[in-house]
């Protein structure tokens, strides 16, 4: 080779190298940007309330075949329906708080998943034959989704719930009459629905309040998907915020729900209380999945991640500032997802003997594990110029 090709390679192969080298600055430095963690926050928001739709219309479908014949076997089939829906429902809370559509002004929450409900104001109770709306034709001569939802909340009394999950489930599985310790939901009977000798005591009406309820879950679950949807109407107006306003609201999400609501409303107050009325799902005895659940999802979010989405997140962005921050973060979700895991099943039981016992005492470790997470998280969002409280 002579020098003159020999001096065009040498130059080539440095430009090769440096270009090689600028390659791999731009793709394997791991940098994600706010505008791609906003846009994988939206796509979680969507898949999420999407499943929980599906999932409360075969719910529905199940209630309706149980109505239109009720059989032990229809009736087990519909509550089995129920818990299904409950877990894809329990990681969206981590949605609410955050200015969006589940719990904006004009948002369906409260016809959704509002609790702990006075049941005598839907059904018979122990003591109380007569009681609810079921039981009052005079007054309710007809059961609509217009009565159900007009009648929801009256008065401003919270405990006036008439629709959502807790309403179906009350209607599924009656109250919950037996002591803790004996670990057994509530009991109510497949004949609740069932005609006695061809007369209807009330079972006709009990099965179109079901139905009704059922119908109008699947309505406002379908609301807030398609505001959620590519395209939907808060879709578009959350990818249009500033970047540092959708960071914000994303975080205020999950640091109220895990700092306050999850550990302090729907676990610390019925463990204070002892008392199974303040659980969340109280009939069925599903709380503690509610709990796990609520959980999963604020991490699902912080870490970007919901069943086969895998993308860009908060966490990411913590890393790329600060690693002792992600590093605290990481440690601190392996301490509450464990200290969840170790709460005795079912919750009315765990909390029957109060914080002092020794069940109590692994509820309080949780709660207290799951607002540490909300402050390591919180830490985070100020790492990388987002003050969440502000």
């Amino acid at each position: 080779m002579n020098i003159s090709a020999l001096k065009s390679t040498l130059i080539l192969g440095t430009l090769a190298f440096f270009i090689s080298c600028d390659n791999d600055d731009n793709t394997n430095d791991g940098a994600v940007s706010k505008k791609e963690v906003i846009e994988n926050y939206a796509d979680i928001a969507y898949a999420n309330y999407q499943q929980a739709y599906e999932d409360a219309v075969k719910m529905e479908t199940a209630i309706n075949t149980f109505t239109s014949a009720p059989t032990a076997a229809n009736f087990t089939i519909a509550k089995n329906t129920w818990l299904t829906a409950r877990e894809s429902y329990g990681t969206t809370e981590t949605f609410r708080f955050a200015d969006g559509p589940i719990d904006d002004a004009d948002g369906p929450e409260g016809f959704i998943n509002s609790w702990p409900l006075d049941e005598n104001y839907i059904d018979y109770v122990d003591g109380n034959a007569t009681a609810g709306i079921i039981n009052d034709p005079i007054n309710y001569p007809t059961i609509s989704k217009e009565v159900l939802e007009g009648e929801n909340g009256k008065n401003d009394n919270e405990k006036y719930v008439t629709v959502g999950y807790h309403a179906i489930e009350f209607l599924l599985w009656g109250q919950d009459l037996t002591a803790p310790s004996e670990k057994i939901a509530g009991q109510r009977l497949y004949t609740d629905y069932v005609l006695i000798n061809g007369t209807a005591l009330n079972q006709t009406r009990r099965a179109t309040y079901l139905k009704v309820c059922a119908d109008l879950l699947t309505d406002h679950l379908l609301y807030v998907a398609n505001q959620w949807k590519s395209g939907g109407a808060y879709r578009t107006t959350f990818l249009n915020l500033s970047e540092d306003d959708a960071i914000k609201n994303m975080y205020r999400g999950i640091t109220t729900l895990i700092s306050a609501e999850l550990p302090v409303e729907r676990m610390e107050v019925a463990l204070g209380n002892q008392d199974q009325e303040d659980e969340h799902s109280c009939f069925s005895d599903n709380t503690h999945r509610d709990i796990a659940l609520n959980l999963e999802g604020a991490i699902n979010v912080y870490q970007g991640k919901y069943a086969n989405i895998d993308g860009p997140s908060l966490e990411d962005l913590v890393n790329q500032k600060d690693v002792t921050a992600y590093n605290e973060a990481q440690a601190q979700i392996g301490v509450a997802t464990s200290a969840v895991s170790a709460i005795a099943t079912p919750f009315d039981y765990a909390i029957s003997g109060g914080a002092a016992s020794t069940e109590g005492a692994k509820v309080k470790t949780a709660a207290t594990a799951i607002k540490n997470l909300a402050k390591n998280i919180l830490d985070g969002a100020t790492k990388i110029g987002i003050f969440v409280n502000s």
